[in-house]
């Protein structure tokens, strides 16, 4: 006596005896005796269209050669990853353990990629694998723009390095951060800060910084934030500079103190991957009775330039008219063109009438010019 069962074309059957694995049915019909199951006989169905295929047992499965024929096995380590594609169609991204699939009736390709050298995960096909819904499971993806440096760095430590464009690498389960560098030249405000000078003039000074990234990790490592640390050190850079000038001298040469500044900048910034391109004095804001003084002094050194200019225009003046009477009195004739010159400038126009005789010419002619607003003109 036995009893029929049948398994269908996409179907397999798992047969246990009293708890073992004793064999797999294909497709077709099987006897089973009577009372099987009290026999301690039974059969497990398999759908094959469940591509995948799982059991409490699948190790002692495997050890089967007909099971073994039956399906692909993955057994991935640690630091494996795997990509499925059924029928040209990505339709599993698999981590560490041990997998089983059926050869039929479906089409399956198998990718497998070991981190342990490079955690990076580049593919042909990778904005397909990116919109699977395990991607974010097993990968992650960093975008990096055309002026900036991006760091990855793994449990401390810096894992990669890249700049313009997408950087995709597999979820490992360490800690993972991401720092950005900004390439581009950049210009910081020092805010105006209050600073007594060698002369004990209290002032605020407003700062102007142009630097630029030139290490990107050192720029990340070293310190925390280096904005921040090169806006430290121009602090403190001004004020051992301003403090060591009296007020005139830091009036009189602001380049000279931006140069320093510069000076000084530039050696500590190295130390974290930055170059100071150039540093200026923007503002330098004086307390108000200080303005007024100053002002003052202003005003009446001006007063003294013009004092002194115009008593060297007089004393050129003086010493011209005295070398012109010295030059008169060594040549008559010279002296009377002179006159007939001032006669010249003195009849310019007045209506005269000339009479000419005996003596002075000079003397006659001031005593016969009518002048237009003489009595009778």
């Amino acid at each position: 006596m036995s009893k029929n069962i049948f398994i269908k074309q996409h179907e397999r059957g798992l047969r246990f005896h009293r708890g073992d694995f004793v064999g797999l049915l294909g497709p077709g019909r099987h006897r089973l005796p009577w009372f099987a199951e009290l026999r301690g006989i039974r059969v497990e169905i398999a759908d094959t269209f469940n591509v995948t295929f799982k059991h409490r047992h699948l190790a002692l499965l495997l050890q089967h050669p007909a099971v073994a024929e039956a399906l692909h096995v993955l057994d991935l380590k640690d630091t494996q990853r795997a990509l499925v594609w059924k029928d040209g169609r990505l339709a599993w991204i698999v981590g560490p353990g041990r997998y089983a699939f059926w050869k039929t009736p479906f089409d399956l390709e198998f990718e497998v990629f070991d981190m342990e050298g490079d955690e990076r995960f580049d593919h042909p096909k990778l904005d397909v694998i990116r919109r699977h819904a395990d991607a974010g499971t097993f990968l992650a993806d960093v975008e990096a723009a055309p002026n900036e440096e991006v760091i990855l760095f793994s449990d401390g430590q810096p894992k990669a390095r890249f700049r313009e464009g997408r950087y995709v690498h597999w979820k490992t389960g360490r800690a993972t951060v991401v720092k950005r560098v900004d390439l581009r030249e950049q210009t910081a405000d020092v805010a105006g800060q209050e600073i007594m000078t060698r002369d004990k003039v209290t002032l605020r000074v407003n700062l102007v910084v142009t630097s630029l990234v030139t290490d990107p990790l050192k720029a990340v490592t070293v310190v925390n934030d280096w904005t921040q640390a090169l806006y430290r050190e121009a602090q403190l850079a001004l004020r051992a500079a301003v403090g060591g000038r009296e007020l005139d001298a830091l009036l009189t040469d602001k380049e000279a103190v931006g140069a320093e500044l510069r000076e000084a900048l530039a050696t500590r910034a190295e130390a974290f991957g930055v170059e100071v391109r150039s540093v200026g004095l923007r503002d330098i804001i004086l307390p108000g009775d200080m303005k007024a003084i100053l002002n003052q002094v202003i005003t009446a050194r001006k007063q003294a330039e013009a004092n002194v200019i115009k008593r060297r225009e007089e004393t050129a003046a003086a010493r011209s008219q005295a070398n012109t009477a010295k030059l008169l009195a060594e040549n008559p004739v010279l002296a009377r063109v002179k006159e007939l010159e001032q006669l010249q400038e003195i009849l310019a126009g007045a209506r005269t009438a000339f009479v000419f005789g005996r003596g002075d010419l000079a003397g006659q002619v001031r005593t016969l010019i009518e002048r237009d607003d003489a009595p009778g003109a």
